[in-house]
């Protein structure tokens, strides 16, 4: 059964010295250390151990746009080099300068019509801009006229500060900023003005899918506050995005696909952290409860139609 994993990262094996690049800190660098193993540093302090993977500490939003821009350019002609070389093994995902969304508009449309990518992966906000900021429409925009697929993947997490002790910015936080850009991208009315944009959210929508019943009661509840920019219930938009499946619990998981419709829940593994599933698709192919066409539709189905891909051009 063909497996498509959405949620899997890579990054160039060899960096250039960005700060020297640009004159300023900041950036990711690599120490090798072992064969396929290198220590991320930020300004010579370990950020993170790793074999191989683009990152979204990589999306420098923090930098000078034109430097994020050609930042997003290597690493885009890096992924394309990539996918050019096993091309039934990888597609591409690009990053792209989200701080200055007219060059980000410029890198998508590169990506899409010159690097044959499918879509693109931005953060769950640029800096202070969450995902309902006017600023960014224009980008979603030209996301839906270039027919181009959206993964959102958290980063710089909310609540970073309170969370220093027990990992806890990435078992709490992550799931929190996802659910933020849900949130977002919902009541601010970019779906309801964008009904054909293809948007996927990383770990299964976070803590969205458990917090839907009390969204909803406070969208009823204090119309005034949340419905100021688009009047819709928050729950009629379940099944107009996406989600990777990993949730870790197969409980979890069938909540989720209940909840947002088998055809709306893709595999992803969030490979090579430690987070993610050692063996992509394993609790999905381990769950005797769903059936042979589920299973084949979680596994490979969802992700072909938000990609917009066809089957066959992996065979």
């Amino acid at each position: 059964m063909l497996k498509i994993d959405i949620h899997t990262h890579i990054i160039p094996e060899h960096l250039p010295n960005f700060a020297k690049k640009y004159g300023y800190g900041g950036f990711v660098s690599l120490e090798h250390h072992k064969p396929c193993g290198a220590r991320m540093m930020i300004d010579g302090k370990i950020f993170r151990v790793q074999v191989l993977s683009t990152i979204p500490v990589m999306f420098s939003y923090g930098a000078k746009p034109t430097d994020a821009l050609d930042l997003s350019r290597f690493l885009n002609d890096h992924i394309a080099s990539v996918v050019a070389k096993y091309p039934q093994r990888f597609v591409g995902l690009g990053t792209a300068p989200m701080q200055a969304p007219d060059l980000a508009i410029r890198e998508l449309e590169r990506c899409v019509k010159d690097l044959k990518f499918p879509g693109v992966q931005i953060g769950t906000h640029v800096n202070e801009w969450e995902l309902s900021d006017k600023n960014l429409f224009p980008f979603f925009e030209a996301a839906q006229t270039l027919g181009a697929a959206v993964f959102v993947h958290p980063w710089d997490m909310v609540g970073k500060e309170r969370m220093q002790k027990y990992w806890l910015s990435w078992l709490v936080g992550m799931p929190a900023e996802t659910c933020l850009a849900i949130c977002s991208m919902i009541f601010s009315g970019v779906f309801e003005h964008l009904p054909k944009l293809r948007v996927c959210f990383a770990h299964g929508g976070g803590s969205f899918p458990g917090t839907i019943g009390r969204i909803e009661h406070g969208f009823h509840a204090r119309p005034d506050l949340c419905a100021v920019d688009n009047n819709v219930n928050p729950k009629a938009y379940l099944g107009k995005f996406y989600v990777d499946s990993l949730v870790h619990d197969a409980e979890a998981l069938r909540y989720l696909i209940k909840l947002m419709g088998e055809n709306r829940v893709a595999l992803g593994s969030d490979y090579p952290f430690p987070l993610g599933e050692n063996e992509p698709g394993q609790l999905i192919e381990s769950m005797s409860d769903l059936d042979e066409k589920t299973k084949e539709r979680l596994l490979s189905g969802t992700a072909l139609e938000w990609l917009g891909l066809k089957a066959n051009v992996f065979a």
